[in-house]
């Protein structure tokens, strides 16, 4: 399995967070699935699926799923250059303070933007298949 990225289908602004991995990853080692499609529960197990947020969540390639900071940690890491940077200057930050922000954004994230169309951002035609239901 890939590392996939699972989003909220429903929440704009996590589509804009996946538009914004995919022009960023370059290398394109990410996958992206909705939560609750086919992919997540087949991927996920439900004793973990009952645990997890439905914001961004990360499933690695070994099995490992990250949450919250940790998996924006991750993202940005994975995506290399710059953001990499970041990345790593953000994570001398206290876990618990960073995750806590991170709560605070998902709590309003559906009011930060519109409510897309589907569950799967528009994206170029080359790029769709790097998505899954």
């Amino acid at each position: 399995m890939a590392d996939t990225v699972f989003y909220d289908g429903h929440c704009g602004f996590c589509h804009r967070l996946v538009r914004f991995l995919l022009a960023a990853d370059s290398k394109g080692v990410f996958r992206f699935a909705p939560i609750g499609g086919a992919t997540f529960t087949r991927t996920i197990s439900a004793e973990i699926r009952a645990s997890l947020p439905d914001s961004i969540v990360v499933g690695k390639d070994d099995g490992t799923v990250l949450v919250r900071w940790a998996s924006t940690l991750y993202m940005l890491e994975r995506i290399g250059g710059a953001w990499r940077l970041l990345g790593r200057a953000l994570d001398i930050l206290p876990r618990r303070s960073l995750d806590w922000c991170y709560d605070r954004v998902a709590r309003v994230r559906k009011h930060l933007f519109r409510a897309p169309g589907g569950e799967c951002p528009l994206t170029p035609p080359h790029l769709r298949s790097r998505f899954d239901l």
